[in-house]
């Protein structure tokens, strides 16, 4: 099994695009999921000094991570991915894919269940 997160920062969620960028350069350390767990645990404080917080809060190299975060290649993934999400039909988020299978908004752990099972029974 194989869990890939894409980005798809909403226009209208004006910090959302500086979190993903912060959760991405956290990446290029090997410490995404720290990043965006930190950041989902507190959504109501999504600054720059805060994330930067974060970054010298899981260890990253503070230097490095500033660097990364402006980096062209950051955002080329955030907008790559944001692009994708879009011709898959994904207008909103979260949105998953399991084995191609789209689920839209937050769903029941029982829609999940029934997409991996049949999965599953697929091989």
């Amino acid at each position: 099994m194989r869990i890939v997160f894409k980005h798809m920062p909403l226009p209208f969620h004006t910090n959302a695009p500086a979190a993903h960028a912060a959760a991405e350069a956290a990446l290029m350390q090997g410490k995404f999921w720290e990043m965006h767990d930190l950041i989902f645990k507190n959504q109501r404080n999504l600054s720059a000094a805060t994330f930067e917080g974060y970054a010298k809060d899981i260890g990253l190299d503070v230097a490095q991570y500033n660097k990364d975060l402006n980096s062209p290649a950051l955002k080329k993934r955030i907008d790559g991915d944001t692009s994708q999400a879009r011709s898959l039909g994904a207008t909103g988020t979260p949105a998953f894919f399991i084995n191609g299978r789209f689920l839209s908004g937050a769903q029941p752990i029982d829609a999940f269940k029934r997409l991996i099972d049949e999965a599953l029974k697929k091989g």
